[in-house]
C-alpha cells in the first residue's frame, strides 16, 4: 500500500484520494478504492486483477489503470510478460521466438502502424490464433514491434 494512504478500517486519513468525508474528518474510501486496495499484491496491483476489477465494476481497463495511478499503486505482473516480474531479475520474461507462424506475423503486420502495436490488438490477435498472450507478445518482440499503449495506461 502507498505511503501515502494509511488505512484504518476503510477509512484514510490525510490524504484527498478518498472520497466522502466520515467522522472526525477522515475521508472514507470508495468501493472501487477498498477492492483496489485489497487486491494488492506485495504492495502492487497485478494486471489479471486490474481487469478482473474492471469487469466486476462495469468500468475499462484504462479506468482502473487511472484509479491506481492516482493512488499511487504501481501494476505488475503484466499479462504480456513486458513488466512487474522481480524474479526474472529484469523488467519482463518476453523474448524473441526462433520462427513467428505466418499469420500470426500477418494478423501482427496488418494491426500495427509505424512499429507500434496495442496490447488490446495483442489481445484480440491472441484470442483469434487460440494462443496464450505471452506467446503472441514474444512473436510482435521478434518482429521489433513496440507494444503501446496499455490498456490500463501503464506505458
Amino acid at each position: 500500500m502507498p505511503r501515502s494512504l494509511a488505512r484504518l478500517d476503510g477509512h484514510v486519513s490525510g490524504t484527498s484520494a478518498a472520497r466522502g468525508v466520515g467522522c472526525c474528518g477522515v475521508m472514507r474510501l470508495s468501493d472501487l478504492e477498498t477492492k483496489l486496495l485489497d487486491s494488492l499484491r506485495d504492495g502492487r496491483l497485478p494486471c489479471a486483477f486490474a481487469f478482473r476489477l474492471a469487469s466486476e465494476a462495469g468500468t475499462t481497463p484504462e479506468a482502473i489503470g487511472a484509479e491506481a495511478d492516482r493512488l499511487g499503486i504501481r501494476i505488475s505482473r503484466c499479462q504480456l510478460g513486458l513488466f512487474g516480474y522481480p524474479a526474472f531479475r529484469r523488467k519482463g520474461f518476453i523474448q524473441q521466438v526462433e520462427e513467428v507462424p505466418g499469420d500470426v506475423a500477418v494478423s501482427l503486420k496488418s494491426s500495427s502502424s509505424d512499429g507500434k502495436i496495442p496490447c488490446a490488438e495483442l489481445w484480440r490477435i491472441a484470442i483469434d490464433h487460440g494462443l496464450p498472450r505471452v506467446v503472441v507478445a514474444c512473436a510482435a518482440e521478434t518482429l521489433q514491434l513496440q507494444i503501446t499503449p496499455c490498456q490500463l495506461g501503464c506505458f
